[in-house]
C-alpha cells in the first residue's frame, strides 16, 4: 500500500503523518518516518470491541492505515472557536482517559510498566468531536502501562507544548485557557499524574517530534510535580 504518490487530496498534516481523502467515507494516514502501523491497527480494532470511541480501520500495511473519514472537528479547535466551553471539553478529555484505563490490553502486546492500554497521546487535538461523540485518534504511541501514567504525559503534553496551531493574536488568550483546562481536567480525571512525571517527562524529551523550544517548559513541569506531589499525596 505505501507508495510516494499521494492518494488522494491532502486534508490534514500533523507533526509525523499526513492524511488523504481517498474517497467513500475512508482517509489514509501516511507516517513521514518508517513505522509499522499493525499494532496500532490492533489495539484500535481492540478498543473497538471493548466500545471505546476509535475510527474504524479498514486496511493497515507498512506506514500506511485507511481508516473511517470522521466529521466534526478536534476538540482543540471547539474550545478556539468557543472558549466559554473549555470547561466541559476538560470534564470529557477526563472521562475518556477514565474509559480508556478501563481497557486491559491485549496478552503480549507492546510491553510497559502495566496491564491496561495507555495511549501516551491523549489531548484535545487527538479527540475528534463527532456526530457519535467524541472519537479518539492518533493510537500510534499506545501501549500496554499505568493509567497514571497516561495523565502525566497529556498533562506534559498540554502545558508545555507550542501553540502553533493557535493564532499569534489569540496566544495570550489560548494560555489562560491552556491553564483552566489543565485544571480542570486534573481535578476530574481518576488517576494522578505526580508519581509518574518524571518517567513522562523522560520518554517526552525522548520522543523525536518534541521541539527544541519545548525542552525547558518540560524540565519546569518536572519541577512543579516535585512540589505538587506531596500535596496531592496527602490530598
Amino acid at each position: 500500500m505505501s507508495t510516494t504518490a499521494e492518494p488522494g487530496p491532502l486534508i490534514g498534516r500533523g507533526r509525523s503523518a499526513d492524511v488523504y481523502d481517498v474517497g467513500g467515507g475512508r482517509v489514509l494516514r501516511r507516517y513521514r518516518y518508517p513505522v509499522d502501523v499493525q499494532p496500532e491497527a490492533l489495539i484500535m480494532r481492540h478498543l473497538a470491541q471493548a466500545g471505546y470511541p476509535v475510527p474504524e480501520v479498514f486496511a493497515a500495511d507498512g506506514t500506511d492505515m485507511v481508516m473511517e473519514r470522521l466529521d466534526g472537528s478536534d476538540m482543540l479547535a471547539a474550545i478556539v472557536a468557543r472558549p466559554w466551553t473549555v470547561r466541559r471539553h476538560a470534564r470529557t478529555l477526563a472521562d475518556l482517559h477514565d474509559r480508556l484505563h478501563q481497557v486491559a490490553a491485549p496478552p503480549d502486546w507492546k510491553p510497559g510498566r502495566g496491564d491496561r492500554v495507555v495511549h501516551l497521546d491523549l489531548h484535545p487535538a487527538n479527540v475528534m468531536l463527532t456526530s457519535r461523540g467524541p472519537v479518539v485518534i492518533d493510537w500510534v504511541n499506545a501501549q500496554s502501562g499505568t493509567p497514571g501514567a497516561d495523565v502525566a504525559m497529556a498533562y506534559l503534553i498540554m502545558t508545555t507544548s507550542d501553540l502553533d496551531l493557535i493564532p499569534l493574536w489569540l496566544r495570550p488568550a489560548a494560555l489562560r485557557l491552556r491553564h483552566v483546562l489543565v485544571a480542570e481536567f486534573l481535578r476530574c480525571v481518576r488517576d494522578e499524574p505526580w508519581p509518574h512525571m518524571a518517567v513522562a517527562a523522560e520518554a517526552r524529551l525522548a520522543d523525536v517530534n518534541t521541539r527544541p523550544s519545548e525542552v525547558p517548559r518540560i524540565h519546569r513541569a518536572v519541577e512543579r510535580a516535585k512540589r505538587a506531589q506531596p500535596a496531592n499525596s496527602a490530598s
